[in-house]
């Protein structure tokens, strides 16, 4: 019982000098509604205090998010080019006027999530582990419509909170898709082209969004260029870009419907990532063979990957999962 009323105290001594507003969501309900020691606590505040933006913590590695980018993310030629142009001019920008925003769109199992892990590995010294990266996830965060106005709230203190801890945070949003339209609304003036809010500058911050949102037209892009005979690395940004922004902006399923952030011109670059093919399938396999310590084996590969669902129906040219589920596929083959 003492510790639950220690935790207590030290949530009001959080609260009081705004330390509460750059915790995780998740890890605010844990400090107030469970019995954890003051020590786990201690440790909690202990961090906070001492990140702060090190240098030592964070170095930003523009040759090895190339590297990355080539060896490491399959068929993914448009996304890859955007995504290391975008993040390196922003990280040698000395004076950048807002914060960099990407919004990644494409079906599951295409590398979204990845990018982001790859983005977060040559950022920063700890990459995903780091404590100036927050990621939230639409229907873990975010589930009840009926909350919307206490999530904004919540969400612009989690916002504000850590920017002020470090400037150079990011912020990961992920299930766009899945987020209640209105929501992500609340943190446009953290987006905008202002020098300071209240005192606090975001310009140095990193927003990226994650949605399968305007798969569909991705698709058939990729699709009338394998009709027409055309190669698929000769798809560019522009092909794309224009169309898919729209058709985000118009599904009212997604968290970008109608949002302020579109309008207002806010997102820096709509990041399409293609339907990956058989081959971008059987690169993944061998890729992912030789994480889990395995020799990589062609033939293996090949079985799992034949045995995965293409579409559409009759040409059956895109996996149904991208490379989502491979990793417990080859557990199965090997």
């Amino acid at each position: 019982m003492q510790a639950t009323y220690a935790t207590y105290f030290v949530y009001y001594v959080l609260i009081s000098s705004g330390f509460v507003n750059a915790f995780e969501p998740i890890s605010t309900t844990f400090v107030v509604g469970s019995g954890v020691g003051l020590a786990a606590v201690g440790r909690t505040i202990y961090n906070y205090v001492h990140d702060g933006c090190d240098s030592k913590l964070i170095a930003f590695n523009s040759k090895g998010l190339e590297v990355a980018l080539d060896r490491k993310l399959f068929g993914q030629h448009v996304a890859s080019r955007v995504i290391q142009k975008a993040v390196t001019g922003f990280m040698n920008n000395k004076n950048p006027k807002k914060p960099l925003v990407l919004s990644l769109h494409g079906w599951t199992g295409t590398g979204k999530n990845f990018v982001s892990q790859l983005i977060a590995e040559n950022l920063y010294k700890e990459g995903m582990a780091s404590s100036f990266i927050h990621q939230f996830v639409s229907t873990a965060h975010f589930p009840h419509l009926s909350q919307i106005e206490n999530y904004k709230s919540q969400l612009q203190q989690w916002v504000k909170g850590n920017v002020t801890n470090c400037p150079r945070s990011m912020f990961i949003f992920d299930e766009m898709d899945k987020m209640h339209p209105g929501l992500i609304d609340c943190i446009k003036p953290y987006l905008d082209y202002y020098e300071n809010l209240d005192g606090v500058s975001y310009r140095q911050a990193i927003f990226i969004f994650l949605s399968n949102a305007g798969g569909e037209h991705i698709t058939q892009v990729a699709l009338n260029f394998w009709k027409e005979g055309r190669d698929r690395e000769e798809i560019q940004l522009q092909d794309l870009e224009p169309a898919l922004s729209l058709s985000v902006f118009n599904n009212k399923k997604s968290g970008l419907w109608h949002t302020s952030l579109i309008d207002k011109n806010l997102v820096d670059f709509f990041v399409p990532f293609l339907p990956l093919e058989y081959r971008h399938v059987l690169l993944c396999g061998m890729a992912e063979m030789s994480a889990k310590g395995l020799e990589p084996d062609q033939d293996v590969v090949d079985q799992m990957a034949r045995d995965l669902v293409y579409f559409p129906k009759s040409e059956k040219i895109f996996s149904g999962k991208g490379c989502k589920t491979i990793g417990g596929k080859l557990d199965y083959y090997t």
